[in-house]
């Protein structure tokens, strides 16, 4: 099967190409060149847009940078698979687009959005969009939205945790008791090919992919600790306090600010449940714990 695959030069890109080429032939299309219509072949059968921006790190990104390469260029790849012989176009959302910060419970693909970052508003304003575009009735779209994805060439907040914890310095959030849904990249590019071969079984829309399981911060730190052999205390250093030097964080350059403490210690949780019933998945290839103690390993590496 031919599949082209838009946004193949990031972390989740490069693992997914990695997993697609042992049973297809993967077309890795860049919006960089400007003749990358050229570059998708004729026989292609699926569209997997990964195109996005995420992080910005230096804090200069605009609402129109997240627009163009969050919309703009979805809009781009859609127009052209519409006019294609391409049956699948797969779109990679985020769970941004429906909730950011916190959920007690398991969130529905029902459950009403609330976006709040520039990020999480244009993946969602993507989504509506290609949500009300007409599509022939030999044509599927499927839009996929997992929470944090972590694996091998991981640079987010799992990295960062790693690097603290290894170097033998004691976690101060252990106050804080949580449950957070994940994805490995492993069940991630399980899913995507479950989708691929089965997609017959799902009708135009939303769809949440997750592990099965949720983690704690404090769980995520324990396996940390197992994989580096070391014996290191948690500090439970009082919530207020805590919450204190994150507000002071959002306007001094400090390690910890606001955000970053809610996305460490505020529940998050989805649910896989209505892909996984479809798709007839018992089972994942790895739980939750198994895939974050892979990607620690891999930090180790």
């Amino acid at each position: 099967m031919q599949i082209a695959v838009f946004g193949s030069s990031g972390f989740i890109g490069k693992n997914l190409v990695k997993s697609l080429q042992h049973n297809n032939e993967v077309q890795e299309i860049s919006l960089r060149n400007p003749f990358w219509k050229n570059d998708i072949g004729p026989k292609t059968e699926v569209f997997i847009n990964l195109i996005g921006k995420a992080h910005d790190h230096k804090g200069t990104a605009t609402e129109q940078d997240y627009h163009f390469a969050n919309v703009e260029l979805t809009q781009q790849t859609f127009e052209i698979f519409k006019r294609s012989d391409a049956k699948l176009y797969i779109h990679i959302s985020s769970l941004a687009a429906l909730e950011e910060f916190e959920s007690s419970r398991p969130l529905a693909e029902t459950d009403k959005c609330n976006p709040i970052s520039l990020y999480g508003k244009s993946k969602r304003e993507a989504e509506k969009w290609l949500l009300k575009e007409y599509l022939a009735t030999n044509k599927k779209l499927i839009i996929i939205r997992p929470p944090m994805v972590h694996g091998s060439g991981d640079k987010g907040n799992l990295g960062l945790l790693y690097k603290i914890i290894s170097k033998g310095i004691p976690y101060p959030l252990a106050a804080f008791n949580n449950e957070r849904s994940f994805i490995s990249i492993d069940n991630f590019n399980f899913y995507i090919q479950q989708i691929i071969q089965k997609s017959n079984y799902l009708e135009n829309g939303i769809y949440h992919i997750s592990d099965d399981e949720s983690v704690a911060t404090n769980e995520i730190i324990d396996i940390i600790k197992r994989v580096e052999n070391i014996r290191i205390l948690n500090i439970n250093l009082p919530k207020s306090m805590i919450k204190g030097l994150a507000r002071i964080g959002d306007f001094v350059p400090i390690p910890l600010n606001t955000k970053k403490l809610k996305k460490l210690t505020n529940n998050l949780l989805v649910s896989n449940q209505k892909i996984k019933t479809l798709l007839e998945i018992d089972k994942l290839p790895f739980t939750a714990q198994q895939g974050i103690e892979k990607t620690i390993k891999s930090f180790k590496k």
